[in-house]
């Protein structure tokens, strides 16, 4: 039996050396290894077959064996380094890079004009004293609505304006960021200056003013002796610093729930001084902001006693300022992600 075999394994090498040759690839080299050392390979079968050997002739036929497949795996390591070192560089061939040629350009990414606009508007509240806060987006019609003194049967909560949502009949998407005003003073004790921002939404029509969801940013101060005269030099000194220069301001009597007295804040249009264009309409003046003293049964939803503390608020929309800054006939623009519209900022 060992010289058959010894006879078989010599043939085999024979045959091992002559394949050798055919190998010039990864798929070849994968095919000589399955014949040769897989499985169903000669060399397998006689290994699984050597419990059947006699005691006398098992050590010389595993040497045998061994010897044989210490021989196809060195011819196949061989190959291997072989074939994977051309293949390298084949392809580094491929991919060789030509230093002279121009370098391919990317579109570089661009703050957002929105982020821009509010980012400019919290430096100024800040500089006046007022820090940042935040609230979910997703509310309840307490905090959206029954703590901002708006009754149960006021418009606002139809669901004609209000996006509610199927979690439960109370809970829905913020119409305002007023709601992050009321969430401030039942965690901070009062004297305070607030400035909320981010995204609400409403029901509206999709056209070149109105979007179902865009941006607020409202501020709100709570202390002791405020006047609405306070308010309105808060707020001239924002429009001063937003526009760049001084801008007439005037304030027309309006009604929000959660303020009394409460107003729309125009300024003469910067753009024109006030001499009429495209971007006031030719009216001379912009409508800008709503504002107002905060109505005493929204200090008393959140435990502050109004006959101590009085407060000022006032609401703007991101979108309109930003469109105003840089004279954008479109709120649609803004949601598009066109980087020819993003880039120009």
């Amino acid at each position: 039996m060992i010289s058959t075999l010894e006879d078989t394994i010599n043939k085999i090498k024979k045959e091992v050396k002559l394949e050798a040759l055919n190998i010039i690839d990864s798929k070849s080299l994968e095919s000589f290894r399955i014949k040769y050392l897989g499985e169903k390979s000669f060399l397998i079968n006689e290994q699984k077959n050597i419990k059947n050997v006699s005691q006398e002739e098992r050590p010389a036929y595993g040497k045998f064996l061994n010897d044989l497949r210490n021989f196809i795996q060195a011819v196949y390591d061989d190959k291997k380094r072989i074939i994977e070192a051309k293949e390298i560089e084949d392809k580094l061939s491929r991919e060789a890079i030509d230093v002279t040629l121009p370098g391919i350009p990317y579109e570089a990414g661009h703050e957002h004009p929105i982020s821009t606009v509010t980012n400019e508007i919290i430096d100024i509240f800040q500089g006046m004293g007022f820090s940042v806060v935040q609230g979910p987006e997703v509310e309840t019609d307490f905090y959206n609505f029954t703590a901002l003194n708006t009754p149960p049967e006021h418009p606002a909560r139809d669901e004609q304006d209000t996006f509610y949502t199927n979690i439960a009949p109370h809970i829905l998407l913020r119409s305002h960021t007023s709601t992050v005003q009321i969430r401030a003073m039942e965690k901070i004790k009062p004297p305070l200056r607030v400035l909320a921002h981010g995204r609400v939404y409403r029901n509206e029509e999709i056209n070149a003013r109105k979007m179902p969801f865009f941006h607020q940013l409202e501020i709100l101060a709570v202390e002791k002796e405020l006047t609405f005269g306070n308010m309105k030099w808060v707020l001239n000194e924002f429009i001063k610093n937003f526009f760049g220069k001084e801008i007439k301001t005037r304030f027309r009597p309006d009604f929000f729930p959660f303020t009394e007295p409460s107003a729309e804040l125009d300024a003469q249009c910067p753009f024109c001084d006030g001499k009429g264009c495209g971007t006031c309409g030719n009216r001379g003046w912009l409508e800008l902001l709503g504002c107002g003293m905060v109505d005493p049964n929204v200090l008393t939803s959140v435990n502050i006693d109004p006959n101590e503390w009085i407060g000022f608020a006032a609401g703007l929309g991101l979108e309109r300022f930003t469109m105003l800054k840089y004279k954008i006939p479109d709120i649609r623009y803004f949601f598009t992600g066109d980087l020819r519209f993003l880039k120009q900022f």
